[in-house]
């Protein structure tokens, strides 16, 4: 059996698109993945199953609008092995994460789009805003204290954002250690 980790892209966004974690991991278990686990209500989810990585997503794909109300235009599921995620963290650009109570670090998942593609999609703010290019994902950082002067929020209009899902560091981390 082995474990992924699952990234679901447009669930309990700005009150949009609700969905329980306790409704999300029956779903999951009706569909047959074992060892199903959530952490925090943003989409983030280890499953269990014997199927391929692409297989596992195109199951919870047509799944989640049968099991819950959705605007399917904003959903779309990445799923990642334990060193696929692993790798990330290992790569993320020099002290990345490492200054919590100075920077907020962010880690932006890309689904159908190569990171030298999406990197168009942002214009950071000199001072403020970093954001470096990495195998799959983009790592954004903002100085807290000028946090709201950030760009960051600016990549939901484009339409690259739609092959894009946030988390944040901790999130990131934290996923890696329940998938170890």
């Amino acid at each position: 059996m082995r474990k992924y980790v699952v990234l679901l892209r447009g669930i309990n966004v700005g009150g949009k698109n609700a969905v329980s974690m306790d409704s999300l991991k029956e779903c999951l278990n009706e569909l047959g993945f074992t060892t199903v686990k959530t952490y925090i209500a943003s989409g983030n989810v280890i499953v269990g199953s014997n199927k391929s990585a692409p297989t596992v997503r195109d199951l919870i794909e047509k799944a989640l609008p049968k099991c819950f109300k959705l605007d399917r235009k904003f959903i779309k599921v990445l799923v990642l092995t334990p060193e696929q995620l692993k790798t990330v963290i290992e790569n993320k650009p020099k002290g990345f994460g490492e200054q919590p109570n100075k920077y907020h670090s962010d880690v932006i998942f890309l689904m159908d789009i190569d990171a030298a593609e999406a990197m168009v999609a942002f214009n950071p703010h000199e001072g403020v805003d970093r954001v470096w290019q990495g195998e799959g994902v983009i790592y954004s950082q903002r100085l807290s204290a000028r946090r709201t002067a950030s760009r960051l929020n600016r990549i939901i209009s484009s339409p690259l954002y739609a092959s894009m899902t946030i988390r944040n560091w901790n999130t990131t981390t934290k996923m890696f250690e329940l998938v170890s």
